[in-house]
């Protein structure tokens, strides 16, 4: 892999891990085209470890009042974490190739597409607040990000619109949304992390540029949760619709034509 490409991937992470386009489906459609196959799956658990940072310091002060004030907040963050620990977990047992399917990819993207479609029928209302939300509304939330473990599937985008629409505001929506981003992607890299140093981690890429990928994610990570979470108060969710539908329509031709 040329600094160039892990540039590209890690850009691409970085804006895509919180615009509610799908980092994942970008990754594995940019790796498949680039022709990098290996370590990807180590590689894009690094990646994601950069913008795990970036949420870490962007929430500083929120991580800090679960510790102090708002504990309640802690076991919501663990019942809507639980679905996708499962899930994630028989995924890459049972079915890891799925998880790097370019063809998976592309048409999961029409479906974050109709998701964020979706975001516009959503009353305008106040909505409540995460901190008082009940474990039920963690676990429907859970229940999305799990769905989103599908490469093609936005994170942000489909637990956003799940929060919203069971009577988070906006803002609490999108915060609880990227505070529960943290157990899950600290979980898989921790599963991956030992993958690091062996033959099938960083022998093939090389920890140096690991290091670096995780890095560039983070600043174009961080900067693009600061964009994001200004844009949500603006209501226009479903723009980013007008992306992820193309873009999956396009990439299925070409799959199609280069088969």
């Amino acid at each position: 892999m040329s600094f160039w490409d892990l540039l590209f991937l890690a850009v691409i992470q970085g804006i895509a891990e919180f615009l509610p386009i799908s980092s994942s489906g970008h990754l594995v459609l940019a790796a498949h085209w680039l022709g990098i196959h290996e370590a990807t799956g180590t590689l894009t658990i690094m990646l994601h470890a950069g913008t795990l940072l970036s949420i870490l310091v962007f929430y500083f002060s929120r991580i800090l009042s679960l510790v102090k004030e708002d504990r309640r907040v802690i076991p919501l963050l663990v019942v809507g974490t639980l679905p996708a620990g499962v899930v994630g977990i028989l995924l890459k047992r049972n079915f890891e190739s799925l998880l790097e399917n370019p063809w998976v990819a592309a048409s999961m993207l029409l479906v974050t597409g109709g998701i964020l479609m979706a975001t516009r029928f959503i009353p305008s209302r106040v909505g409540s607040d995460y901190r008082h939300a009940s474990y039920g509304t963690a676990l429907f939330v859970g229940l999305f990000q799990a769905f989103a473990i599908l490469p093609g599937i936005s994170r942000s985008g489909s637990t956003i619109f799940a929060g919203h629409w069971i009577g988070l505001s906006r803002e609490s929506a999108a915060t609880f949304s990227f505070l529960l981003a943290i157990p899950v992607i600290l979980g898989a890299t921790l599963l991956e992390i030992k993958d690091l140093w062996g033959q099938d981690g960083a022998g093939s890429v090389g920890a140096p540029m690991l290091i670096l990928g995780a890095t560039i994610s983070f600043g174009v990570g961080y900067v693009s949760l600061v964009w994001l979470v200004a844009f949500i108060q603006k209501g226009k969710f479903h723009l980013f619709a007008w992306w992820c539908i193309p873009f999956g329509l396009v990439a299925l031709l070409i799959l199609s034509f280069s088969s």
